[in-house]
């Protein structure tokens, strides 16, 4: 399988996060990190592959998070006139 591979000199400390979070979530078999790693696998995926995707997916979430926490932020800030 030929793969195209990002810079690995991105953020390491929030790599290691989301590794953290990964694995955790993976381990709970209730959380809906652990079915969508299941699903995944079942998909055909490796596990290392399986995981890549939910780090993505967590990811993601976080991102949405930041981008909506930012919009909040300046709807509560005073307009300067």
């Amino acid at each position: 399988k030929a793969r195209h591979r990002l810079s690995r000199s991105g953020d390491r400390q929030l790599n290691s996060v989301l590794h953290t979070i990964a694995v955790t979530q993976i381990r709970m078999p209730n959380s809906p990190g652990h079915a969508y790693y299941q699903r995944k696998l079942s998909e055909g995926k490796t596990p290392r592959e399986a995981k890549r995707c939910l780090k993505r997916r967590l990811a993601d979430h976080v991102w949405r998070i930041m981008i909506a926490d930012e919009r909040m932020s300046k709807h509560r800030l005073p307009q300067a006139t």
